[in-house]
Protein backbone atom coordinates (compact mmCIF):
# COMPACT_ATOMS: atom_id res chain seq x y z
CA UNK A 1 0.00 0.00 0.00
CA UNK A 2 1.37 3.08 -0.56
CA UNK A 3 1.46 6.20 1.62
CA UNK A 4 -0.01 9.48 0.61
CA UNK A 5 0.54 12.70 2.26
CA UNK A 6 -2.34 14.60 3.62
CA UNK A 7 -3.33 17.82 1.59
CA UNK A 8 -2.21 20.96 3.39
CA UNK A 9 -4.51 22.54 5.35
CA UNK A 10 -6.28 26.24 3.51
CA UNK A 11 -4.62 28.45 5.57
CA UNK A 12 -7.47 30.63 7.46
CA UNK A 13 -8.16 33.96 6.29
CA UNK A 14 -5.91 35.38 9.95
CA UNK A 15 -3.21 33.22 8.62
CA UNK A 16 -3.40 35.02 5.49
CA UNK A 17 -3.57 38.27 7.08
CA UNK A 18 -0.79 37.79 9.27
CA UNK A 19 1.77 36.85 6.21
CA UNK A 20 0.41 39.64 4.44
CA UNK A 21 1.66 42.56 7.04
CA UNK A 22 4.87 40.28 7.35
CA UNK A 23 5.63 40.39 3.22
CA UNK A 24 5.77 44.16 4.18
CA UNK A 25 9.33 45.09 4.62
CA UNK A 26 11.05 48.42 4.09
CA UNK A 27 14.48 47.04 1.57
CA UNK A 28 12.37 44.38 0.67
CA UNK A 29 9.51 44.95 -1.00
CA UNK A 30 6.43 43.32 -1.54
CA UNK A 31 5.64 43.59 -5.37
CA UNK A 32 2.35 43.10 -6.04
CA UNK A 33 1.18 42.68 -9.53
CA UNK A 34 -2.78 43.94 -9.61
CA UNK A 35 -5.53 41.63 -10.41
CA UNK A 36 -9.08 42.21 -11.49
CA UNK A 37 -10.45 38.60 -11.27
CA UNK A 38 -10.78 34.96 -10.82
CA UNK A 39 -8.87 34.03 -13.85
CA UNK A 40 -6.24 36.92 -13.76
CA UNK A 41 -5.72 36.09 -9.99
CA UNK A 42 -4.93 32.63 -10.66
CA UNK A 43 -2.64 33.10 -13.60
CA UNK A 44 -0.06 35.60 -11.00
CA UNK A 45 -0.94 33.01 -8.01
CA UNK A 46 0.57 30.46 -9.62
CA UNK A 47 3.57 32.41 -11.17
CA UNK A 48 7.05 31.83 -9.42
CA UNK A 49 8.08 34.46 -7.15
CA UNK A 50 4.29 35.84 -6.76
CA UNK A 51 3.73 36.02 -2.37
CA UNK A 52 0.66 37.94 -2.56
CA UNK A 53 -1.93 39.81 -4.77
CA UNK A 54 -3.81 42.57 -4.70
CA UNK A 55 -6.56 43.78 -6.73
CA UNK A 56 -6.99 47.35 -8.45
CA UNK A 57 -10.49 48.53 -8.12
CA UNK A 58 -10.41 50.68 -11.34
CA UNK A 59 -9.63 47.36 -13.28
CA UNK A 60 -12.06 45.50 -11.56
CA UNK A 61 -14.71 48.61 -12.37
CA UNK A 62 -13.58 48.46 -15.78
CA UNK A 63 -13.95 44.48 -16.10
CA UNK A 64 -17.32 45.13 -15.46
CA UNK A 65 -17.98 47.77 -17.32
CA UNK A 66 -18.33 50.61 -14.66
CA UNK A 67 -16.67 53.49 -13.56
CA UNK A 68 -14.14 53.54 -11.32
CA UNK A 69 -14.57 55.51 -7.77
CA UNK A 70 -17.31 53.68 -6.58
CA UNK A 71 -18.87 52.79 -9.65
CA UNK A 72 -20.38 49.46 -8.32
CA UNK A 73 -22.72 49.25 -5.06
CA UNK A 74 -21.04 47.55 -2.38
CA UNK A 75 -22.48 44.02 -3.24
CA UNK A 76 -21.23 43.89 -6.30
CA UNK A 77 -17.45 45.05 -5.68
CA UNK A 78 -17.50 42.13 -2.41
CA UNK A 79 -18.61 39.76 -4.91
CA UNK A 80 -15.83 40.70 -7.12
CA UNK A 81 -13.57 40.27 -4.10
CA UNK A 82 -14.88 37.01 -3.23
CA UNK A 83 -13.72 35.31 -6.59
CA UNK A 84 -10.48 37.31 -6.57
CA UNK A 85 -10.02 35.82 -2.93
CA UNK A 86 -11.92 32.35 -3.93
CA UNK A 87 -9.23 31.63 -7.17
CA UNK A 88 -6.44 31.59 -4.74
CA UNK A 89 -4.64 30.52 -1.49
CA UNK A 90 -2.41 33.05 -0.89
CA UNK A 91 -3.05 36.56 0.48
CA UNK A 92 -4.84 38.87 -1.51
CA UNK A 93 -5.14 42.89 -0.82
CA UNK A 94 -8.63 44.43 -2.22
CA UNK A 95 -8.61 48.03 -3.58
CA UNK A 96 -11.75 48.74 -1.23
CA UNK A 97 -11.44 52.39 -2.63
CA UNK A 98 -13.56 54.48 -0.31
CA UNK A 99 -15.41 51.34 1.69
CA UNK A 100 -18.95 52.41 -0.02
CA UNK A 101 -20.06 53.83 3.08
CA UNK A 102 -21.18 57.69 4.17
CA UNK A 103 -19.67 56.88 7.39
CA UNK A 104 -17.48 55.28 9.94
CA UNK A 105 -20.47 53.00 10.86
CA UNK A 106 -21.22 51.94 7.18
CA UNK A 107 -17.33 51.18 6.73
CA UNK A 108 -16.83 49.09 9.20
CA UNK A 109 -19.89 47.38 8.59
CA UNK A 110 -18.66 46.78 5.03
CA UNK A 111 -15.38 45.70 5.84
CA UNK A 112 -16.69 42.93 7.91
CA UNK A 113 -18.06 41.83 5.09
CA UNK A 114 -14.88 41.82 3.01
CA UNK A 115 -13.13 40.40 5.60
CA UNK A 116 -15.98 37.48 5.18
CA UNK A 117 -15.63 37.63 1.56
CA UNK A 118 -11.48 36.51 2.34
CA UNK A 119 -9.89 39.54 1.97
CA UNK A 120 -6.48 39.47 4.16
CA UNK A 121 -5.44 43.21 3.54
CA UNK A 122 -7.50 46.55 2.02
CA UNK A 123 -6.24 50.00 0.67
CA UNK A 124 -8.42 52.35 1.52
CA UNK A 125 -8.60 56.13 0.36
CA UNK A 126 -9.11 59.89 1.56
CA UNK A 127 -9.90 61.11 -1.18
CA UNK A 128 -13.55 62.17 -2.21
CA UNK A 129 -13.77 62.53 -5.99
CA UNK A 130 -11.10 61.07 -7.16
CA UNK A 131 -6.61 61.12 -6.52
CA UNK A 132 -6.25 65.15 -7.53
CA UNK A 133 -9.83 65.71 -5.82
CA UNK A 134 -10.60 67.08 -2.67
CA UNK A 135 -9.81 65.37 0.56
CA UNK A 136 -11.83 64.05 3.43
CA UNK A 137 -11.41 65.79 6.53
CA UNK A 138 -8.15 64.41 8.38
CA UNK A 139 -10.11 63.42 11.47
CA UNK A 140 -13.09 61.81 9.33
CA UNK A 141 -10.40 59.94 7.21
CA UNK A 142 -8.46 58.28 10.69
CA UNK A 143 -12.28 57.46 12.27
CA UNK A 144 -12.60 55.50 8.92
CA UNK A 145 -9.38 53.95 9.39
CA UNK A 146 -10.24 53.16 12.77
CA UNK A 147 -13.30 51.62 12.03
CA UNK A 148 -11.84 49.26 9.55
CA UNK A 149 -9.38 47.80 12.42
CA UNK A 150 -12.29 47.73 14.45
CA UNK A 151 -13.92 45.69 12.12
CA UNK A 152 -11.08 43.50 11.62
CA UNK A 153 -10.26 42.97 15.83
CA UNK A 154 -14.41 41.95 15.94
CA UNK A 155 -13.24 39.10 13.27
CA UNK A 156 -10.11 38.27 14.91
CA UNK A 157 -8.25 38.68 11.60
CA UNK A 158 -4.95 41.11 11.68
CA UNK A 159 -6.17 42.90 8.76
CA UNK A 160 -3.48 44.58 6.96
CA UNK A 161 -4.72 48.51 5.79
CA UNK A 162 -2.70 50.13 3.48
CA UNK A 163 -4.42 54.11 4.10
CA UNK A 164 -3.77 55.79 0.73
CA UNK A 165 -3.11 59.22 1.06
CA UNK A 166 -4.11 61.56 -2.18
CA UNK A 167 -2.71 64.63 -0.61
CA UNK A 168 0.44 64.93 -2.78
CA UNK A 169 -1.84 63.73 -6.20
CA UNK A 170 -4.14 66.62 -5.48
CA UNK A 171 -1.88 69.11 -4.06
CA UNK A 172 1.89 68.65 -4.73
CA UNK A 173 3.41 70.89 -2.67
CA UNK A 174 1.47 69.25 0.57
CA UNK A 175 4.13 67.83 2.14
CA UNK A 176 3.33 68.34 5.84
CA UNK A 177 -0.23 67.68 5.69
CA UNK A 178 0.70 64.10 3.36
CA UNK A 179 2.97 63.18 6.26
CA UNK A 180 0.39 64.17 9.46
CA UNK A 181 -2.37 62.22 7.50
CA UNK A 182 -0.02 59.35 6.87
CA UNK A 183 0.55 59.08 10.79
CA UNK A 184 -3.08 59.79 11.50
CA UNK A 185 -3.78 56.97 9.87
CA UNK A 186 -1.25 54.77 11.53
CA UNK A 187 -2.22 55.70 14.87
CA UNK A 188 -5.66 54.92 13.71
CA UNK A 189 -4.63 51.43 12.60
CA UNK A 190 -3.32 51.12 9.23
CA UNK A 191 -0.58 49.11 9.06
CA UNK A 192 1.01 50.85 6.03
CA UNK A 193 0.51 53.76 4.16
CA UNK A 194 0.20 54.01 0.24
CA UNK A 195 1.25 57.74 -0.94
CA UNK A 196 0.24 59.06 -4.59
CA UNK A 197 2.42 61.84 -6.14
CA UNK A 198 5.82 61.02 -4.45
CA UNK A 199 7.48 62.09 -7.58
CA UNK A 200 11.27 61.67 -7.13
CA UNK A 201 13.92 59.37 -5.07
CA UNK A 202 13.92 62.22 -2.39
CA UNK A 203 10.74 62.00 -2.08
CA UNK A 204 10.63 58.49 -1.49
CA UNK A 205 13.61 58.81 1.20
CA UNK A 206 11.84 61.59 3.57
CA UNK A 207 8.40 59.88 3.47
CA UNK A 208 10.28 56.13 4.41
CA UNK A 209 11.97 58.41 7.22
CA UNK A 210 8.53 60.46 8.04
CA UNK A 211 6.06 58.10 8.07
CA UNK A 212 5.67 55.99 11.09
CA UNK A 213 4.54 52.39 9.12
CA UNK A 214 5.66 50.92 5.80
CA UNK A 215 5.38 53.07 2.66
CA UNK A 216 3.69 50.95 -0.60
CA UNK A 217 4.22 53.00 -3.72
CA UNK A 218 2.74 52.85 -7.48
CA UNK A 219 5.20 52.50 -10.11
CA UNK A 220 5.45 52.67 -13.82
CA UNK A 221 7.97 53.72 -16.39
CA UNK A 222 10.02 56.35 -15.49
CA UNK A 223 9.75 55.28 -11.78
CA UNK A 224 12.50 54.64 -9.82
CA UNK A 225 13.88 51.01 -10.30
CA UNK A 226 12.40 48.22 -8.68
CA UNK A 227 15.83 47.81 -6.97
CA UNK A 228 16.61 51.27 -6.55
CA UNK A 229 12.82 51.43 -4.59
CA UNK A 230 14.08 48.70 -2.22
CA UNK A 231 17.54 50.53 -1.47
CA UNK A 232 15.21 53.47 -0.99
CA UNK A 233 13.54 51.45 1.76
CA UNK A 234 10.04 51.22 0.25
CA UNK A 235 8.04 47.93 1.60
CA UNK A 236 5.48 47.44 -1.14
CA UNK A 237 5.00 48.08 -4.86
CA UNK A 238 2.06 47.55 -7.01
CA UNK A 239 1.11 48.89 -10.89
CA UNK A 240 -2.50 49.49 -10.47
CA UNK A 241 -4.87 49.56 -13.08
CA UNK A 242 -1.73 50.23 -15.48
CA UNK A 243 -1.46 46.19 -15.59
CA UNK A 244 -4.94 46.01 -17.26
CA UNK A 245 -3.81 48.53 -19.97
CA UNK A 246 -0.53 45.87 -20.24
CA UNK A 247 -2.88 43.03 -20.77
CA UNK A 248 -5.28 45.53 -23.06
CA UNK A 249 -2.62 46.61 -25.21
CA UNK A 250 -1.20 42.74 -25.94
CA UNK A 251 -4.82 42.15 -26.57
CA UNK A 252 -5.22 45.12 -29.28
CA UNK A 253 -2.17 44.03 -30.64
CA UNK A 254 -2.92 40.50 -31.18
CA UNK A 255 -6.56 41.37 -32.60
CA UNK A 256 -5.25 43.67 -35.43
CA UNK A 257 -2.12 41.53 -36.38
CA UNK A 258 -4.94 39.10 -36.82
CA UNK A 259 -7.71 41.40 -38.50
CA UNK A 260 -4.31 42.21 -40.67
CA UNK A 261 -4.07 38.73 -41.63
CA UNK A 262 -0.92 38.57 -40.87
CA UNK A 263 1.04 35.56 -38.51
CA UNK A 264 -0.49 34.23 -35.52
CA UNK A 265 0.78 35.21 -32.24
CA UNK A 266 2.40 32.42 -30.64
CA UNK A 267 0.56 32.88 -27.44
CA UNK A 268 -2.20 32.25 -29.10
CA UNK A 269 -1.50 28.14 -28.63
CA UNK A 270 -1.28 29.09 -24.90
CA UNK A 271 -4.14 27.16 -22.90
CA UNK A 272 -4.95 28.19 -19.64
CA UNK A 273 -7.43 26.25 -17.35
CA UNK A 274 -8.79 27.63 -13.92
Amino acid sequence: MTDTAAPAPTPSTADKAAALAALHVPGDPLVVVNVWDAITARIVARTPGVRALASASHAVAFAHGVADGEGMPVDMALDAARRITGATDLPVSIDFERGYAPDAAGVRANVARLIEAGAAGLNMEDSLEGATGPRRPLAEAAERVAAARAAADEAGVPLSINARTDTLAGSPDAWDEAIDRANAYVDAGATSIFMLGLRDETMIENAVAAVRAPISVIAMPGSPSLERLAELGVARVSFGPMVLGLTLAHLGAAAAQLTARGEYPAELATKYEL
